[in-house]
């Protein structure tokens, strides 16, 4: 059940965020959660830290420049183009949503239900040369792509010359 139909994408002003989440969201926390998960899991205790920190969800992404265009894929299996929302807001490209996911297990006279819930919230800077009215944003089978077209931007640089000031000049000659 794919499509192809384009998500719309909103021009908004991004909400508040403090920094480091800004800058940094939440990857180093969930890194190191796996990481004890799986150092805990090879001495028998099979309880994953993370179980806790259930909106704690930060799916895997890309951003790649061509020559002509910027193309964002975010990972984001399981969920629908309505729980996801995409907005370019103050040269960002900002992601959010939110996944409920239910799992049943039915077994030799058990039943057991988890619930998942979690929320994701991005904000990548746009390079320059974007041009954001441009942009498309797609999903098709649990993969978001954003593109914009992008125009070349000249290089502004030239070297400078390092001089000494006058008085420094003077000093050593005499």
């Amino acid at each position: 059940m794919s499509s192809h139909t384009p998500l719309k994408v909103e021009h908004a002003t991004p909400k508040t965020m403090v920094p480091w989440e800004r800058a940094f969201g939440f990857p180093m926390l969930t890194r190191l959660s796996r990481e004890f998960d799986s150092m805990f899991g090879r001495v028998g205790l099979d309880r994953p830290m993370s179980e806790s920190l259930p909106s704690m969800w930060i799916p895997e992404m890309e951003m790649i420049t061509r020559e002509h265009e910027l193309l964002v894929t975010v990972d984001i299996p399981g969920m629908k183009k309505d729980e996801v929302t995409v907005e370019i807001a103050d040269d960002h490209l900002v992601l959010r949503g939110e996944r409920k996911q239910v799992k049943e297990e039915k077994k030799d006279g058990f039943f057991k239900t988890e619930r998942t819930y979690g929320s994701f919230y991005r904000m990548l800077p746009l390079p320059e040369g974007v041009k954001a009215e441009g942009a498309t944003a797609t999903m098709h089978d649990g993969v978001l792509e954003v593109r914009m077209p992008m125009v070349k931007v000249e290089e502004k640089r030239r070297t400078l010359e390092i001089t000494e000031p006058a008085t420094v000049k003077a000093t050593k000659a005499a």
